[in-house]
Formats: C-alpha cells, structure tokens, sequence
C-alpha cells in the first residue's frame, strides 16, 4: 500500500509572508534613512540584502513574478553597493513605489500583471543602465572571449568554483527546494551538476520527507563567493555547504567550459577534500556544517494559539489563587506545601507567558518614517522624524491597536503644526522641522510621547469653534488644558477646508476612543509657537499583572504592585493632627491621600488603625486609605464592559480564589478626577487658581 506524504506548501507561503513584511518594514527605514543622511556604505548594503532576501525566498516559495519584480532593484544596488552608481533621490523614490508594489503583491494576487510595476521597472533599468535581456551576439562574445558583460560597465573575467550542496535532515520540512536553488545558481553562468545519490538509504529506512541526495556543480561566472553564498541565504543552517574556487587564488584562471568529468569524483572524495581544505585569503576552509542542536532556533506561532495560551494561563491563575485560599484554612502541611509549589510554577508560566508577548514597539516607530517622508513631499514641508526608546517592549495586543492613533496623531502635526518652509523661515526657526516619537517605561505602563516644534495649537480658534458647536458657553472659563481636550471631542476639526490629510474631525476622537480602550490616558499640552506634545500612557500588558489585595469593609480592590511603594499606619491621632487635611507625615514630609471608604462611598465604620497605600503617579507620590492589607496577587484583568466605560477609576476587574469579584483601581486616574472635583463648585465651574491635591498650581 502507497502512502502519500504532502506538504502543506500555503503554510510556507504564509511564513514567507510574515517574514517579507517584516524585511519590507526595514527595507523602508534604510531607504528613508538614505533620503535623509545621504548615501552610507551600510543602509546600502542594508538595502540590498533585504532586496536580495525577499527575491531569493519568494523564488524558493513559488512567487516567481514577485522575485523577477525585485530582480533590477536588487541589480541597482549592488551597482551602487560596487560603486559604480551613486544613490540619489531618483532611485530612492522609485524604490519606495517598489516596496508598495511588493507589499500589494504578498496582500494580494502575487500572479497578477500590473503596468505599474512595468512603469517602476523601465525607470530603474533606466537609471541603472540595465538591460532587459542580453542579445544573442552578446551571449556569442562571452562564449568566445570568456567574459560577461554588464551593460554600460565593462566586463569581468570568468571564475570557476566547485561547490558542494548537502541538505539537512529539516531542509525539506522548512518548506525549502533544492531545485529551485540550483535554478537560480544556474542564472549566475555556465554551471555544471551532479547529483550524489550514495546516501539514499533502504526503501525500509527512507523518511519521505527528508532529502538524501546532495549535489556537486562547477560553476563558471563573474561573480564573487559572497554572491554564490547568497542564493543559499535562507537555508544556510539547515544545510551543509562548501564553496571553493577551482583554481588557486592568485593563479591562472580557467577560461576553458568546465568538464563534466571533473564532477565526477565521488562525493565522499569532495567531502574528505573539503576537511582539509584550506582557502588563502580567509584561512580555515568555508565549511558550514551547521550543528542544529547548538543553533538558535526561533519558531513562529499563529497569534490565536499565543491568545489561548494566555487565556488557559489566566485561568490557572485563578484556580491557583483558591487553591492557596483552601490551603490556608487546612492545618495540613503536606497540602500547604503543595499549594506553594502550585503557586511558584504557576508564577513562573505567568512570567514566561507574558514574556512571550512582549515585543519592540521599534517596528511601530519605524513605519512612520514612510509617512512623514511622503506627507513632507506632499505639504511642500521639510520635516525630520527622530525616534527615541524603540527598544521599549509593549504586550503585541497593545502594540498592535496604537498604529492608528500614532498615524493620526503624525498627520494631526503634520497638516496643523509644522509651518511651512517660508513660515518657518520668516519665524526664525530652523528648518527641516521635527517630530519627535519617544517610549519609555513608568512602573506599570508605557509613555508613548508625540511631540513636534510647531505652530502649537491656536486656543482661540479652539474656542470659537467650540462655542459654534454648542460645547461650551461662550462665557465659560477653562484652562489652557480644558481648550486643548476640546480637540478629542467627535467631529472636532479648526480646518477652513477638508484636505486629503485632515479636516473631518475623526481624527483627535479615534485617538482618544482607542487609547481609552486599551485603559489608558492622553494628555496635550501645547504653547504657542513652540510646538505641541501629546503623551499615551498605557498599560504594559492587557492579560494578567502583580497586585496588592486590600480591602474597605466587604469590597475588595486590587492595586497594580508596579506602582505601590509602601504601607503605613494611619491612626486616628494622625487624622486629628492634620486638621481636617487628608494628608499624613512620611518620614517628615506631607502627602496627600484619598480614602477609599469616602471616595466609593462605602458604610461602615472604618477600623482604629487604616493603612496607606504610597502609590508612585505621574505627579508624585500620593497614598490610597484601606482598611486592611491582605497580601499580593496576581490578577487576570477582565474587562466591565461598556457599562462602566465612564468610571475612570476603574482599570477593570479580577476573580478571586474565593470566586468573589476585586475591583483593579487605576491610581493616576483616581489621583485626577479627585483634583479635577477640587477645582469646581456645584455648577462645575472652576473655584480660584488651579491647585493640585499638594496645593501647588497646575501647570497652565
């Protein structure tokens, strides 16, 4: 009985599809890099690696029309690499509209023809000197002379080299085909191959999926070693390969077509030849016999499978939590013992889990490069994006819903911020403008800050608007603050006209749905003339976190541990002192605090002796008032839905061992809403200068 052994092909085509736009968001950066700081031997080698990678793993994985695109891209650089041409903004240009098209192509329909990739290929064989197809008197020339032309560049003698391919054991299962290789080394010149057959074992021991042939071929082109290792880029650490040339470095070079019959020494001849190999310019022989169980392996796993990981974490969590609750109340020591151990290794997957989830925000960042630099061409501005803390990781649920408010936040800037160059220029300002993105941590969120050197925003004009619109009376008295929140208002937009980049007033209120939707906050501040900075906060992860369960009479709330400093007493004697104030000493200085009881309002007497919890916020250290302090948790965060999307107090809820419901308080925001109660009467007007709950004024 036949057995048939298939490969699911559109699984690899789908890893080929993850990992191309990944390389194409590089690919972007190193090109906008070239635009800006002129042309560097190392963005162009940058980008010709990445161009040379996408052509060579979309040739291996069936995407032919995808590989022939990138092909005179690829060609353009590695002139430029050899420095026979020299970048400009031309071929920078063209190679961005490429990089849309390539991108289309793996989104889309990679078979399909399109006349504008046509259009963008014309224009870069153009510029390159690149011609479409070598005529037959020119492939007569190469065979008489023994040398291959490049178009418009003179022409390089032949080399011959001897190279020995083996695959791996995983070659095959990585989606990989060996003849597809060898297609494409064949396109470098004259080659000849043999296939090495002794390693196929019995018809019993073959394993239909692993490839015991190897191969043997001679190739003779004008190419260097580099280039002939780079057609095997991909596969390198799941295959052996020895490349070495024919003839010693430095000798007499072959210009007769290589011999068939030299290719047919034994394989295992090549193999021992190769141990003892040496090559004169690097030293030791360029073996890469690849170790795989010392090699650093990565493995990519669908987004859903990494969900449902943390969900069956989350509800351990849950479990281990009333496990520990039903140990404590049993005298039996074998049962505690066991609950700790549950507890530890629970801790440890928690730890690990959420590690997984952690990414870079640098790929968010750096896709921006794209926008500021077409949206600059397009205003007729001369702006400059710089980034800071793209090494700052952020759980992928949060990074993934931030690309729409940063992109709105930029053209926001982009359209109603920076000047013009004439502006600027008669401002005195220094042109090309800047927009600043920057990362960084704070206890248990990120601070994402968007920042540019404009114009500001124009209070009046935010206020006029306003009062047009009914928001706000004509006579109300806000701060500088209250006018700058007016712009996350829906269908909020100053623009006298709707343009391709803004003007609809959807912009400012999907940042601010969409941060408040993650459990964040946005703040903005502005001055004119100055610029204009926006700042995110947002919590590290969305799944689980570390927390401090108290309690104030039957309620129980946690408090995130990232931020939470210290415990202290609170009697009634420091309540007598402080006269009235919610303030207590600590270690001789005076902080404020709210007391829970009073800002829920919950019944109840609270106990002779409370507790502080010293929270670390934005503005300083504050303390929250409980009546007891039941120890450390971790909390899986569910969401209170959209009933309770109003109260700001509230980052969301956990479960309980006991199976009783905590709330998870958000203290920077608890700690604002309290100042902003502070600073209006009864009809929410505002009550004197603007004070904090320290009685200092707030910045205006």
């Amino acid at each position: 009985m036949r057995q048939t052994i298939s490969i699911d092909s559109e699984q690899f085509k789908q890893t080929f599809r993850e990992e191309a736009r990944e390389i194409l968001v590089d690919l972007e950066s190193a090109l906008l890099e070239l635009s800006e700081f002129g042309e560097n031997g190392e963005l162009v080698g940058k980008v010709f690696r990445a161009l040379h990678t996408i052509k060579g793993s979309g040739a291996m994985f069936g995407f032919e029309r995808l590989a022939a695109f990138t092909h005179d891209l690829e060609t353009a650089f590695d002139l430029v690499r050899a420095g026979r041409l020299q970048v400009n903004a031309e071929l920078i240009d063209l190679t961005l509209a490429a990089v849309d098209q390539i991108r289309g192509m793996l989104e889309g329909d990679a078979t399909a023809e399109s006349p504008v990739r046509e259009e963008i290929l014309d224009k870069v064989r153009k510029w390159a000197g690149i011609a479409v197809v070598q005529e037959p008197e020119e492939k007569a020339e190469v065979a008489k002379t023994g040398k291959a032309a490049e178009p418009g560049l003179g022409s390089e003698p032949l080399r011959e080299w001897r190279i020995h391919f083996v695959p791996g054991p995983e070659f095959l299962k990585n989606g990989a085909n060996p003849l597809l290789l060898l297609q494409e080394l064949k396109h470098l010149g004259r080659m000849s191959v043999r296939a090495c057959t002794a390693g196929i074992p019995s018809l019993k021991e073959i394993d239909p999926e692993r490839c015991y042939v190897a191969w043997d071929a001679v190739l003779n082109t004008a190419v260097s070693r580099d280039a002939i290792r780079d057609v095997f880029i991909f596969v390198e650490g799941s295959c052996e390969l020895v490349i070495d040339p024919a003839v010693a470095e430095g000798d007499a070079l072959s210009e007769a077509p290589p011999d068939s019959e030299k290719v047919g020494e034994t394989c295992a001849g090549l193999g021992a030849a190769k141990e003892a190999n040496t090559d004169r310019r690097t030293g030791p022989a360029d073996r890469r016999v690849h170790d795989h169980g010392e090699m650093a392996t990565s493995l990519r796993v669908p987004v859903g499978k990494l969900d449902q990981l943390v969900n069956l974490v989350g509800e351990l969590v849950t479990v281990q939590a009333r496990l520990s609750e039903l140990a404590a109340q049993r005298d039996d020591a074998e049962v505690v013992e066991v609950s700790e151990e549950v507890e530890r290794l629970t801790a440890a997957l928690r730890e690990n889990s959420m590690n997984i989830r952690m990414i870079p925000i640098r790929g968010t960042f750096e896709k921006f490069r794209r926008l500021v630099h077409d949206l600059a061409r397009d205003l007729g501005k001369d702006v400059e994006l710089t980034l800071e803390g793209t090494e700052t990781e952020l759980d992928k649920t949060v990074i993934e819903q931030l690309g729409d408010p940063l992109m709105h936040l930029i053209r926001n800037s982009m359209d109603h911020g920076i000047e013009t160059r004439e502006v600027r220029a008669s401002s005195g300002k220094q042109s090309p403008a800047r927009i600043h993105l920057s990362a960084r941590h704070a206890g248990a969120s990120v601070l994402i800050g968007i920042s540019d050197d404009g114009a500001g925003i124009d209070a009046d004009a935010v206020r006029e608007r306003a009062v047009d619109r009914g928001l706000i009376g004509r006579d109300a008295r806000l701060s500088d603050a209250e006018v700058n929140a007016l712009i996350f208002q829906p269908g909020f937009s100053t623009a006298k006209q709707v343009t391709d980049v803004s003007g609809r007033g959807v912009g400012m209120d999907v940042v601010r749905q969409r941060v408040e939707s993650l459990r964040g906050t946005v703040e903005v501040s502005s001055k004119a003339g100055a610029g204009t900075s926006v700042m995110l906060r947002l919590p590290l992860t969305l799944a689980i976190i570390d927390g401090l369960l108290v309690s104030v009479g039957d309620a129980r709330f946690v408090l995130p541990l990232a931020n939470t400093l210290e415990c202290i007493e609170l009697t009634r004697e420091d309540i007598a002192r402080a006269n009235g104030k919610q303030v207590v000493n600590l270690r001789g200085k005076l902080i404020p605090y709210i007391s829970l009881r009073q800002h829920f309002k919950i019944s109840g007497e609270p106990p002779q002796i409370e507790q502080i919890m010293v929270v670390e916020t934005e503005n300083g250290r504050f303390g929250l008032a409980v009546d007891q302090v039941l120890g450390n948790c971790q909390s899986v965060i569910k969401s209170l839905g959209r009933f309770y999307r109003n109260v700001q107090a509230v980052s969301g809820a956990t479960i309980l061992g006991n199976g009783s419901v905590a709330l998870i308080l958000d203290s920077e925001r608890m700690f604002k809403e309290v100042e902003r109660a502070t600073l209006r009467g009864p009809r929410g007007h505002p009550v004197g200068p603007a004070k904090n709950l320290r009685g200092n004024p707030i910045p205006q």
